[in-house]
């Protein structure tokens, strides 16, 4: 039997849709419920649930793929809405879905790691935060403002785009580095243009001092006090697995959203 389990949003909308799934695949005799080692992760709810289910299952990445439903407008991680729910089940019950692959951001912070679906920022509120810019060991630039975020292509529709970022067209293996509120003038200047780079790049972000600073990875922040060095890299011994039901435009999804 297939083991799964479900992650909802908490609203009556995603708890009532949840219910009817669960329903169904119980009386299918096919899956079995199981929250400690499912195979088949259902996300009901948006974009942000998808997420928080994602890094539920951070150490178990390769063994899970995840199967969503959004219960609001339609999502970036998932091909169908509420009204979709027949269709929903029936590519699960029948095994219609082809599975994907998207990756993941690593950090490395000391002998700290984090990993996002979507981006990674650092971000000074407090004061004006001062940082080299390093790319594969190779000096860019010295960078003064609030700070920096580096996002996956998923990601680019994200916090990225409110800053300014391009967004990147599905199936490009890329990552992008944007600014967030850079300090430019006659004496202190950056690139100050959203830079899109191959997926093999290895960010480093070094400073004198990221006190008052906060690392941002997805939806979770962590303190950056008494840290000098911020190492941001495409995790490639691990992917999130996704079920794709049916083929959505990338431009369909889009207009939706915006």
């Amino acid at each position: 039997m297939e083991k799964y389990m479900i992650i909802h949003r908490p609203d009556p909308v995603s708890a009532g849709i949840t219910a009817r799934i669960r329903l169904e695949l119980n009386a299918s005799k096919k899956f079995e419920e199981d929250e400690k080692h499912p195979h088949i992760v259902i996300v009901v709810g948006g974009d942000g649930t998808f997420i928080y289910a994602v890094h539920s299952f951070i150490g178990r990445l390769n063994e899970v793929c995840f199967y969503g439903i959004h219960t609001g407008t339609l999502g970036f991680y998932t091909d169908y809405r509420d009204s979709d729910l027949r269709e929903f089940m029936d590519t699960l019950l029948q095994g219609k879905g082809e599975e994907i692959t998207y990756p993941l951001l690593r950090v490395e912070v000391g002998d700290k790691y984090y990993y996002a679906i979507n981006e990674v920022r650092i971000e000074n509120a407090a004061r004006t935060q001062v940082m080299d810019v390093t790319l594969n060991g190779e000096y860019l630039e010295t960078f003064r403002g609030t700070g920096m975020c580096v996002c996956t292509q998923l990601g680019s529709t994200a916090y990225n785009r409110s800053l300014g970022g391009a967004v990147i067209d599905e199936g490009l293996d890329f990552i992008e580095l944007t600014e967030i509120s850079g300090i430019h003038h006659s004496k202190y200047r950056s690139l100050d243009a959203p830079f899109v780079m191959k997926s093999n790049t290895e960010v480093e972000f070094t400073s004198e001092s990221f006190n008052g600073a906060l690392l941002g990875v997805d939806s979770d922040v962590y303190p950056l006090d008494g840290e000098n060095k911020v190492k941001v890299h495409i995790w490639r011994n691990c992917a999130v697995h996704m079920l794709r039901g049916r083929k959505v435009s990338y431009y369909e999804r889009l207009k939706s959203l915006f």
